[in-house]
């Protein structure tokens, strides 16, 4: 069943119109037919089953079969604050991100950071970042569409993660997996988790003095992870923790 994202207004009572590039992808690419059965969800993270009932050049008309299709989203909004990897490994990390249910992904600049962007090319790379998540978001039938963030600061970074409920920091130089278990134990259905990500070259020292008081440091093992492994990692975690937490009294996910 393929997937497909719709603005508010483009829902009506009974049907829904599908407009723009999406309408030559499912005409001249997919070559979908009348009655042919699709998901949707509108940018508000409303889920609809539909089914196919009339084709134009400007328009693809939707028949609303289901309007209470069960959502797809984590129980908990995960903020990812990505050190900026070398070459395409940010286009890995944000389709992998978004296929485990990350909510927002925030690009950060950080001492060791191997990649710099001047502000003309940073702007490029978020509308690429952000066609990558829409792609990956309709691939893993996603009930909306996560963020692609500016490029800000680490500085930056940490005051918009102080907005969440729990805070980690996964760290290299962190022993043990008691504290990680712990900050697990914490993140309850509802909350809003940040994951602040570090570069090829690991956090600075300041960096993570920083931080130390206001966030949970963990361990994501004996290990040393690649900066995208480690976000593929943590998400991986938190994405177990909260589907497990959706069934029961809040199941914990041993570690």
């Amino acid at each position: 069943m393929y997937q497909f994202f719709v603005e508010d207004g483009q829902v009506g009572r009974d049907f829904i119109t599908i407009t723009g590039s999406d309408v030559n992808h499912i005409k001249n690419v997919l070559r979908m037919k009348p009655g042919e059965i699709v998901r949707i969800s509108s940018r508000s993270g409303h889920d609809y089953q539909c089914s196919v009932l009339e084709l134009t050049d400007d328009f693809v008309q939707m028949d609303i079969l289901d309007a209470d299709v069960v959502s797809t989203e984590l129980s908990g909004r995960i903020y990812l604050f990505q050190a900026l990897p070398k070459g395409d490994r940010m286009e890995y990390v944000i389709q992998k991100a978004v296929e485990l249910g990350v909510y927002e992904i925030i690009p950060v600049t950080m001492k060791y950071c191997v990649v710099k962007l001047d502000a003309k090319k940073a702007q490029s790379k978020v509308r690429r970042w952000q066609a990558i998540a829409e792609s990956a978001a309709k691939q893993s039938k996603r009930s909306l569409i996560p963020q692609i963030h500016p490029v800000i600061s680490f500085k930056e970074a940490v005051d918009y993660a102080m907005n969440c409920d729990r805070r980690l920091v996964p760290y290299e130089n962190e022993r043990g997996m008691q504290a990680t278990a712990e900050a697990l134990a914490s993140i309850h259905a509802g909350d809003k988790v940040s994951v602040m990500i570090g570069p090829e070259g690991g956090f600075a020292e300041e960096e993570i003095g920083a931080v130390r008081d206001h966030m949970q440091i963990i361990s994501l093992g004996k290990r040393i992870l690649r900066t995208d492994t480690a976000a593929a990692a943590v998400m991986s975690i938190l994405m177990m923790h909260l589907e497990m937490g959706c069934e029961g009294d809040m199941q914990k996910v041993p570690l």
